[in-house]
């Protein structure tokens, strides 16, 4: 194994500087609390976001940084006060780990808006004056109202990417009502989080079409995702055939792109939804207008969507399609991610990796 810098109790990979490379580190987080739960993580699923901050694109990560997200693994304490928790459930933690509480935002369990900033699961400015650091680790020591409950049976690795590329399509999705049977949706790129808007547009008996620019990923989305259809995006023809067919557009393309020829594809009345972070929108007016259509933007979702989201996942059998890897390949993970050639989620395997 690398060296390993840095002392403490908890076991780590993390970046030291912008070239994002990933190497052991040991640090100590805090004694568990009255409302704490301690989590001994299994896995962890690899999001663009840590890709972001590794390599501090948004210029303002505190290295060294230790990312991840998308965190599951099995209760070995719990502070106090804490009720919903015991000594081996199984357990998540999301994108966010503390927020005011207070605001009208938290008081509706919306903790992702909250109104002084939710703080981030890594990287975050916690409230004892510390910075967040995430799920590449060993354990983690998260407030109980910020950690989620695994359904009994559900698979560990699989519940990973649940906690961010599923509960930020699931949250505008079910916002925009989408889940009535035999209406029809459009999933704009097919990635970590378009592949799990196709698996919950399928759960929730609608009619789903995947756009795409890339005709390779035509055999998967309609055998393994089970989508109705395909369209590549570039395909005039194509696209004019679906004009005014869709109810529901779900936009998980960062790429830049066109807004205008997805537009004219929604019936009237219909909503896109924007989930991923192109450098601009821009749309003629007449494409909102003349079909009283509408765009929407949405992040991630609070903690009761979060809790219900796994709940369905687990009655419904929604299961994200992963890549399981140890976490000394994470620097080979993270340049694959950048390149899309990933299926659909790298799940680090915490548990039998990281020594």
């Amino acid at each position: 194994m690398d060296t390993e810098i840095g002392s403490g109790d908890c076991l780590a990979w993390a970046a030291r500087d912008a070239s994002g490379i990933l190497s052991p580190y040991r640090f100590n987080r805090r004694v568990v609390r009255s409302n704490d739960v301690r989590i001994e993580i299994t896995h962890c699923g690899v999001c663009y976001a840590d890709v972001h901050m590794t390599r501090n694109l948004h210029g303002d990560t505190k290295y060294p940084l230790v990312p991840g997200h998308e965190i599951v693994g099995v209760v070995t304490e719990v502070g106090s006060n804490v009720k919903g928790f015991k000594v081996g459930d199984h357990a998540g933690v999301g994108t966010y780990v503390n927020s005011c509480g207070e605001c009208e935002y938290c008081n509706d369990f919306l903790e992702v808006h909250c109104s002084k900033g939710s703080i981030f699961t890594f990287n975050g400015l916690d409230s004892d004056g510390t910075i967040t650091k995430g799920g590449y680790s060993s354990y983690i020591i998260v407030k109980e109202r910020y950690c989620y409950m695994i359904p009994d049976g559900y698979p560990l690795a699989m519940a990973a990417p649940l906690l961010c590329a599923g509960i930020t399509v699931y949250t505008p999705m079910m916002r925009h009502k989408m889940n009535q049977p035999g209406k029809s949706l459009g999933v704009i790129g097919l990635g970590g989080l378009g592949h799990m808007a196709v698996k919950f547009g399928k759960a929730f008996g609608l009619k789903v079409t995947v756009f795409s620019t890339s005709k390779s990923k035509k055999e998967e989305a309609l055998k393994l995702l089970g989508a109705d259809k395909f369209v590549i995006s570039s395909d005039q023809q194509q696209m004019e055939s679906m004009t005014k067919s869709l109810d529901f557009i779900v936009d998980t393309a960062s790429g830049d792109h066109p807004f205008d020829p997805y537009m004219s594809l929604l019936k009237i009345g219909g909503v896109l939804v924007l989930v991923g972070f192109p450098s601009e929108v821009r749309l003629n007016p007449g494409s909102l207008n003349l079909g009283s259509r509408s765009i929407s933007g949405s992040l991630t979702g609070g903690t009761k969507e979060t809790q219900r989201m796994l709940e369905f996942c687990a009655a419904n059998k929604v299961y994200p399609e992963i890549e399981l890897i140890n976490i000394q390949y994470i620097n080979e993970a993270i340049e694959r991610l950048i390149n899309r050639d990933v299926k659909y989620r790298f799940v680090i395997d915490i548990k039998n990796s990281l020594k």
